[in-house]
């Protein structure tokens, strides 16, 4: 949480050696440094780990930049043991053991950047439409086992998925709009 920027440290000219030995120290001891970083007229509190064959500073945020997570509205709720295993499941399903980063694009910019292009090409640039709002999900254990038969599985009613090799339709899980009060707790996060 305390996580800000991460800057990639090389040493100067001639420091290459003391810079080697700093990183595989820290590497050896499992151990990281905290400091003071000063630029652009502001102190900075920064964090100096070390990574495959050299050292990174990470940028924190001071405490009083973080929020305490009681500062989130959090109704009490009860789960059932059905629930928690069909979920699961599920997360068992989309799980990878492995992040791999080049998976990801940034949608947004790439949007922007097409515009940007068409724009320069002399082409009408126009905004694109607001997304509608999702849908608040009533029943969670519909909307598990609609998720898993997506996947190939069926729910049975101990909570267990079983594959579906016919992939057979289910009905959807039922959603409700969501009223002005969600809307409005929505838009306050």
């Amino acid at each position: 949480i305390y996580y800000d920027r991460p800057y990639f440290l090389a040493p100067d000219k001639g420091g290459a050696k003391a810079y080697s030995l700093l990183a595989e120290t820290m590497r050896r001891s499992g151990r990281v440094a905290l400091a003071r970083y000063a630029a652009r007229g502001k102190q900075y509190l920064v964090l100096i780990r070390p990574v495959e064959k050299g050292l990174v500073m990470q940028q924190l945020l001071y405490a009083d930049e973080v929020r305490s997570f009681s500062d989130v509205p959090l109704d009490p709720v009860e789960l059932r043991e059905q629930e928690l295993r069909l979920a699961g499941q599920l997360v068992d399903q989309i799980s990878a053991d492995t992040f791999r980063p080049q998976a990801y694009e940034d949608d947004v910019k790439k949007r922007i950047e097409e515009a940007v292009q068409r724009k320069v090409e002399g082409q009408e640039v126009s905004l694109a439409p607001p997304e509608a709002a999702g849908a608040q999900i009533i029943d969670l254990m519909e909307a598990l086992k609609a998720s898993l038969s997506a996947r190939g599985a069926t729910a049975t009613g101990d909570g267990q998925a079983k594959e579906d090799p016919a992939g057979e339709d289910r009905k959807p899980a039922r959603r409700a709009a969501r009223s002005a009060t969600d809307e409005a707790k929505a838009s306050s996060k």
